[in-house]
């Protein structure tokens, strides 16, 4: 699997892993392929603390950090940049904050013990709270640094680039992907609507191709892979690599709450949903009786980025504290169906790479005839 991106970053395999556990990306890393750890829910602290860990542990194997710098979310401007948070708080409605306790009244879940410790409500998923995710990130030997959501700041990029980093940014049109290179990113990440996390409307058979043909950087093929055909179809595409996610969240190596897993390994392909109930942008998240109220009559409907987060990052925590089987979820793509073994990553990357030999050596024998 010999790609401009495997020699870019010295890889065996041009495979890219995120995972929110710095295990499955030290585990990635040194099966042949990159690492990304998501830095979304950590704090500038607890992410340096992540990345010294991942240091001592991936033996000088190349590994990246994704961010979340959206292009578009609720106007700041004007707001005091030291009480940001509480700002924002106060432009939630008190009917949204009525329907989910309403909610979570309804199925029983209790209310956090006084004495743990109040959820991070904001997170990186404004600028101004990513900026010092991205500050640390870039102190640490990391290779890639990604943006999950829209187009990256310009001077984000240059900064990456001064510290000789390359920057890839997900995209969800062939216009997206334009808009990166314009801003000087090296690799586009084409994800399909199929991925888990934040989507858009384009299955990645059409997207793939289009944005291949759209931009002359290197891009990487992302949504529903989970399988090494998958791998072979979107190289013969012209894509130079593979963004993976779902397919990490049920490895041996994963911190998911056993509830979760359970969930996850039971569920089918058609168990997902694109929804705003988590961010207030689309995303696809595993079908629960949560997505399902957000989107019944009684819902107030949600709110802009950040404002829906930061309305229910308790409310997330209560329910998995609780282990609510109606109520837990997780962000998980279509490929939801095939996950249904645990396997630690060596493994999940091995059947990976013997799939796509063998995908390969059918199509010489067709080609051959």
């Amino acid at each position: 699997m010999r790609t401009r991106v495997s020699d870019e970053f010295g890889l065996e395999f041009p495979i890219f892993a995120f995972s929110h556990c710095r295990d499955v990306v030290v585990a990635v890393s040194k099966a042949g392929g990159m690492g990304v750890l998501g830095a979304l829910y950590f704090t500038p602290e607890e992410l340096e603390i992540e990345l010294q860990w991942i240091d001592e542990h991936i033996d000088g194997r190349p590994y990246g950090v994704d961010v979340v710098m959206p292009a578009t979310v609720i106007d700041t401007a004007g707001f005091d940049a030291d009480n940001l948070e509480g700002q924002l708080e106060e432009m939630i409605p008190q009917a949204n904050r009525d329907f989910v306790e309403a909610t979570l009244d309804r199925f029983g879940v209790p209310k956090l013990p006084p004495d743990l410790e109040t959820p991070h409500h904001l997170l990186g998923w404004t600028d101004a709270t990513a900026r010092p995710q991205v500050e640390v990130a870039l102190a640490h030997p990391i290779r890639l640094l990604v943006n999950a959501l829209g187009p990256p700041p310009k001077d984000v990029v240059d900064l990456a680039h001064e510290h000789g980093v390359k920057v890839a940014a997900l995209a969800s049109t062939a216009d997206h992907a334009r808009k990166h290179v314009a801003l000087g990113v090296d690799i586009v990440v084409a994800q399909g609507t199929e991925a888990g996390g934040h989507t858009g409307e384009i299955s990645s058979v059409v997207l793939w191709p289009e944005v291949i043909d759209a931009v002359d950087v290197p891009v990487l093929a992302a949504g529903g892979i989970g399988r090494g055909s998958q791998i072979a179809g979107a190289l013969a595409m012209g894509a130079e690599g593979v963004w993976t996610g779902s397919i990490w969240l049920t490895v041996a190596e994963s911190d998911m709450a056993p509830v979760v897993i359970e969930k996850l390994l039971a569920a089918n392909s058609r168990g997902t949903v694109r929804s705003r109930s988590m961010t207030g942008k689309p995303a696809r998240l595993l079908r629960t009786a949560w997505t399902d109220a957000w989107e019944s009559d009684e819902s107030p409907g949600t709110l802009p980025m950040p404002l829906q987060f930061m309305l229910t990052a308790e409310a997330l925590q209560r329910i998995t504290r609780s282990e609510n089987r109606d109520l837990v979820g997780m962000p998980v793509g279509q490929v939801v169906g095939t996950m249904n073994r645990v396997k630690p990553v060596r493994d999940v990357m091995f059947d990976l790479v013997e799939e796509y030999v063998a995908a390969t050596e059918r199509l010489d024998r067709i080609t051959q005839g």
